[in-house]
């Protein structure tokens, strides 16, 4: 039960966050530099969610090898991204790299 006020109370803040500032958007001017800032946002904090899962996948230590799946997963993704710049086939070809290599450390074949 305690989980659930959590949630509840969790959504009900992020609700309210941003219903109480929706009428205020069309009001407020930003300037440009703090447009271009902004752009930066969700990259950096995709990568601050993605970089400790590929780094640290037990959570405990640093895995910088080859018997990580989720280096290697992320390594191959942001080659697949940035040569292709397009989204789905980099969330594709990034889960099969991801899938693959595990699949290749399971199998023992390195």
């Amino acid at each position: 039960m305690e989980t659930f006020y959590l949630v509840g109370t969790m959504a009900l803040v992020t609700f309210l966050i941003r219903y109480l500032l929706l009428p205020l958007s069309g009001r407020i001017e930003l300037s440009g530099g703090l447009q271009r800032a902004l752009r930066y946002v969700p990259p950096a904090v995709l990568t601050a969610i993605v970089v400790p899962f590929a780094l640290i996948p037990d959570g405990r230590e640093l895995q910088f090898s080859l018997s990580n799946p989720y280096l290697v997963g992320a390594g191959l993704t942001l080659a697949i991204g940035w040569l292709s710049r397009h989204l789905l086939l980099t969330i594709v070809g990034g889960m099969v790299c991801f899938w693959g290599w595990r699949a290749v450390l399971t199998l023992g074949w390195i």
